[in-house]
């Protein structure tokens, strides 16, 4: 493994984990720059045309400095970039506890056994649910999440006949968030009471300590 190779990093930051299970942990993000899906909802746009090149020993480095033992590797798409897989292996072997998170676009079965992986299973009310790799989902594992933002009722009943069906063995734990402006918490929270539905309602705490704060956190 090479620490020289380079990765285009959008921004570097320390701030409190706003979603999944670590919510609420202090944790270190590298956000890679560039995403070749173009969600409707999305809330990162500015990352996709901005990065700096950096080895992924800069990287490292400057993770260390920050001092805090979570890490999380986001976008973008950080698996668009070939070299993403050798910064979360060079992060497991500097000792950090990483967390991805992924479109679901691309494949991550074959990544560092340490790594956990966060993945999106992308809904119609996105544009880009035909992009989802299902057979990488299936495989996830009880340490890894499937994420699930829906923008109205339509998503929540197309994901559940996902779960139910094509991702009926998958043993990730699954976590669903409202397309902020779309769909009220609350109105999610009562569908996922009707429906029985699996997993955990999660709010984006970052957006509640941060409302006014698009980066940096």
């Amino acid at each position: 493994m090479s620490t020289s190779v380079k990765v285009s990093v959008n921004e570097l930051y320390p701030s409190i984990q706003g979603e999944s299970t670590h919510s609420g942990r202090p944790c270190t993000f590298v956000r890679l720059a560039g995403c070749p899906l173009h969600c409707t909802w999305c809330d990162t746009e500015y990352s996709f045309t901005s990065g700096q090149k950096m080895t992924v020993e800069e990287i490292i480095a400057q993770v260390r400095s920050i001092g805090l033992p979570l890490v999380e590797v986001t976008g973008g798409e950080p698996l668009a970039q070939k070299s993403c897989s050798t910064l979360l292996q060079a992060l497991c072997e500097a000792g950090f506890e990483v967390l991805l998170e992924t479109s679901g676009a691309y494949p991550f079965k074959n990544l560092d056994a340490r790594v956990t992986v966060i993945a999106d299973l992308k809904c119609p009310g996105s544009g880009e649910s035909e992009r989802n790799l299902l057979g990488e989902m299936c495989e996830l594992r009880s340490k890894d999440e499937l994420k699930i933002v829906v923008a109205d009722d339509a998503d929540v009943q197309w994901a559940l006949t996902q779960l139910r069906g094509p991702l009926k063995g998958c043993r990730a734990k699954v976590l669903w968030s409202a397309v902020a402006g779309q769909m009220a918490p609350a109105h999610l929270a009562k569908l996922i009471l009707q429906y029985r539905a699996p997993g955990r309602l999660q709010i984006q705490l970052h957006k509640v300590l941060w409302p006014d704060v698009d980066r940096g956190v």
